[in-house]
């Protein structure tokens, strides 16, 4: 059993949107992590849930302090975002700001948490030792 498992807002938006493709396999991955891990979410995930929502309270509603334990982003963390996305410019990347994939799985690491995820490409490539429940 991890310390934690972070919570990827493509998981919850999967949830809140209730995506046809992508529902079921999030779903039960998110009851699993629950039955053995505390769920832990940042600020990055928490703003980009936040755009499917026009007032905060359905938002604080949606991911309940109660379910998800809101944890700020270790500045250790923010210094690998950094190092990560260095990394991806010089790899050919067009972004010209760190993406938030960078600040998600840079907390994961340095908290040494697992990650659940659905699109772990980009955290298998800049992120190789971190642990993933992905597809």
């Amino acid at each position: 059993m991890s310390s934690g498992v972070l919570v990827d807002s493509n998981v919850l938006l999967d949830l809140l949107e209730e995506d046809a493709t992508w529902y079921e396999w999030s779903s039960r991955q998110l009851q699993q992590a629950a039955d053995n891990s505390l769920l832990i979410i940042n600020p990055v995930i928490y703003a980009e849930v936040s755009i499917g929502f026009t007032r905060i309270e359905e938002l604080d509603e949606a991911l309940r302090p109660d379910t998800f334990e809101r944890r700020p982003l270790p500045w250790e963390a923010a210094f690998l975002a950094g190092r990560c996305f260095l990394r991806y410019r010089k790899l050919g990347g067009a972004r010209r700001s760190p993406l938030p994939d960078f600040f998600i799985g840079a907390h994961a690491a340095i908290e040494g948490l697992t990650l659940l995820t659905r699109d772990a490409s980009r955290y298998r490539t800049y992120f190789p030792t971190l642990s993933l429940i992905a597809p």
